[in-house]
């Protein structure tokens, strides 16, 4: 008599019969060994959970593997906990906190006994630790207990202590459920009887799938990111499925440390941090002004020649306008402090949006204006805290290319397709050709707007990015709160993704502002309002391009596009020559005098990263010629210089139009 089976589905919908008491490890060994060694967890009626879970008639069951984004998730997650034994094993009275899987990586906090903090020689014992306890193949082993017995197992552990009591109390804000699991009871996962850890999982089956990993650095943390509570140590690290993937990780760190925008600005003279000014906020020196101005003036061409109107507006503004927008409800931790005026509370603006709505609302409307298209370069003042400041990348003042588009609603679609074009446009000018798409949907319970509405916006959003015939991933219940909308993220020369175009729809502001216009029949209709930032901010586009492109500018945007040497001093009227008919053409240019030995001049100038550097001696001044040195490529010698300008107008041709390329 055969034992009984059950059945279970597969993610391509097939059905497979397994023996009643089988495991999710069990099913992914039936199905083939190599599915059964790559398997780290599995999912489970939609739930994610360990190998070691039993199956169940009609279950749909998917096995996840290390070598993808959820399986990797899980790889850093374990990763994280042999951390934390490695840690309380090497320093006795160690407290420990949190230790979540991020992107690429893990970290854990920890509270360390007499203040002490982790030196360079403690990561080296940890790692070595924590290798110890991979080859010894500990398993996973998963418990769920009472609160009661939860509380005494970390009567030692204080802030495990706090997480158990915020999250059955139901105060916590949702972060602590993803490592106690929540309700009358918690989960834990315990390797040994001397190391468990509050967990809702899932892990791998046992230490010994874990080892391609690699502790990274310490900073400090404050214990829920408040200020006025307890400084930890956090130890960042990062794991992969494979040694072959974690090495190429960290070749990718390696570059990106040398392509670091704020090194980069200091080499290149672009722009600086002074202390004086305080955190978040730059100065821009002249090399780097001209990038800057370059990319206002394309980004202004743009928007003219594609149906914006241009605006401005102040920098601060009453509260009254923010009261009515709902920032000061939803972002004043965002804001600055207000300043007390004579005739009124001020503060400088965190967004433009408020005063466009102002703007709109000046006078009666008519759909003959809609869609109405406003642009502005506006400056806008956002505190974010000290610890997360990072050069261009999180800053406290910062520029905005943004635009607010009012349509009616019949409107919408054609008006976000167009949007679409409009922003990939831009990016690709820039350089980004390797996009992905997000699509965040409504939380019902953190949304205003009528279901009409929001299903009609969201159905537009999705045809433009089906006309586009793009892939994109749908990111449930992110939308913010007026609107659903689309992010797009783009990918570096080194695999990064940076996320910087976004198109909002908007239903709260016309709302607030009580937006009209007098429709076809003559009756009062609201506008949609959609928010769109193609740069996201100038500041941190300026950032990652600077990192992209390693600074090696493409010609039209360098700050230095042609430098002219000389020889000697001979040669240096023919030099200057050359510079005052390239600047006559709108040409960035200068020359560098032959004080100095020629192979000197050169290196200093390969290491601005010019695109061309022009070398003229004898020969050049007797047949018009120029040596080209151009960057990456090989040296030419006796190039016409007339063959080199018509080569030179080609290659920057249509980017700016005259007159605004200097």
């Amino acid at each position: 008599m055969s034992a009984p089976a059950i059945d279970v589905t597969l993610p391509d919908g097939s059905a497979r019969s397994v023996p009643a008491s089988s495991t999710a490890l069990d099913l992914a060994q039936s199905i083939g060994s190599r599915l059964a060694k790559a398997a780290v967890a599995a999912v489970i009626g939609g739930e994610e959970r360990d190998l070691s879970s039993p199956l169940s008639q009609g279950d749909r069951v998917a096995i996840v593997t290390a070598d993808s984004d959820a399986g990797r998730h899980v790889l850093r997650h374990s990763t994280a906990h042999v951390l934390a034994q490695a840690v309380v094993q090497l320093f006795p009275g160690a407290k420990f906190t949190i230790g979540p899987a991020i992107e690429d990586g893990f970290y854990y906090d920890f509270d360390l006994p007499g203040g002490k903090t982790f030196s360079d020689d403690d990561l080296q014992a940890i790692e070595a630790k924590m290798r110890e306890i991979v080859k010894a193949d500990q398993p996973f082993v998963r418990a769920e207990m009472s609160v009661k017995e939860a509380l005494a197992l970390f009567s030692d552990q204080p802030y495990k202590c706090e997480i158990i009591q915020r999250v059955t109390s139901g105060a916590s804000d949702g972060a602590d459920a993803g490592e106690v699991g929540g309700g009358d009871s918690v989960s834990v996962y315990r390797n040994t009887d001397s190391f468990v850890d509050l967990c809702r999982g899932p892990h791998v089956p046992s230490t010994g799938r874990l080892g391609h990993f690699a502790l990274m650095k310490v900073a400090g943390a404050y214990w829920r990111g408040n200020e006025k509570g307890p400084m930890l140590q956090r130890i960042y690290g990062t794991a992969w499925e494979s040694k072959a993937a974690l090495e190429e990780h960290l070749t990718r760190l390696a570059e990106a440390e040398k392509r670091d925008h704020r090194k980069l600005a200091v080499e290149m003279d672009l722009l600086s941090f002074p202390a004086e000014l305080g955190g978040g906020l730059a100065v821009w020196h002249p090399k780097g002004a001209i990038v800057r101005k370059l990319m206002e003036d394309y980004s202004r061409h743009r928007h003219q020649t594609g149906g914006y109107q241009f605006v401005f507006t102040p920098h601060i503004a009453n509260a009254n306008l923010f009261e009515t927008s709902g920032h000061l409800h939803f972002y004043k931790d965002g804001m600055y402090p207000p300043m007390e005026m004579d005739n009124g509370t001020y503060y400088p603006k965190p967004m433009n949006c408020p005063m466009h709505c102002l703007i709109y609302r000046d006078r009666q409307r008519s759909y003959r204006e809609l869609p109405l298209r406003l642009f502005e370069l506006g400056t806008v003042y956002r505190y974010e805290r000290a610890g997360t400041l990072h050069g261009l990348l999180r800053i406290r003042g910062f520029t905005q290319d943004d635009s607010h588009i009012f349509c009616a609603e019949e409107q919408m679609a054609d008006e976000i397709t167009s949007l679409l074009d409009f922003v990939l446009s831009v990016l690709r000018q820039f350089g980004f050709e390797d996009f992905e798409f997000k699509l965040s949907t409504r939380d019902p319970d953190k949304s205003v707007g009528s279901d009409e509405i929001w299903e009609k916006a969201t159905a537009a959003l999705i045809d433009a990015l089906q006309r586009h015939n793009v892939e994109y991933s749908v990111k449930e219940g992110d939308a913010a709160f007026y609107g659903p909308k689309i992010d797009i993220d783009v990918r570096d020369a080194i695999g990064r993704k940076w996320q910087l175009s976004t198109i909002q729809c908007d239903f709260n502001l016309p709302e607030r502002f009580g937006l009209e216009y007098i429709g076809s029949d003559n009756a009062r209709h609201r506008p949609i309002m959609l928010h769109r930032a193609l740069f996201g901010s100038v500041e941190r586009f300026f950032g990652v391009l600077l990192e992209h492109y390693g600074g090696a500018f493409p010609t039209w945007l360098a700050p230095v596009q042609v430098r002219v040497l000389p020889v000697t001093t001979a040669h240096e009227d023919y030099a200057q020559a050359l510079v005052n008919e390239l600047r006559a053409e709108g040409f960035r240019v200068d020359m560098v005098a032959a004080d100095e030995q020629l192979g000197k001049r050169i290196r200093s100038a390969k290491l601005e990263r010019l695109p061309y550097v022009l070398v003229v001696g004898d020969d050049d001044v007797a047949n018009a010629t120029v040596g080209v040195n151009p960057r990456g490529g090989d040296v030419v010698r006796g190039v016409k210089f007339d063959a080199f300008m018509n080569d030179l107008r080609s290659e920057t041709k249509g980017v700016l139009p005259q007159g605004l390329s200097s």
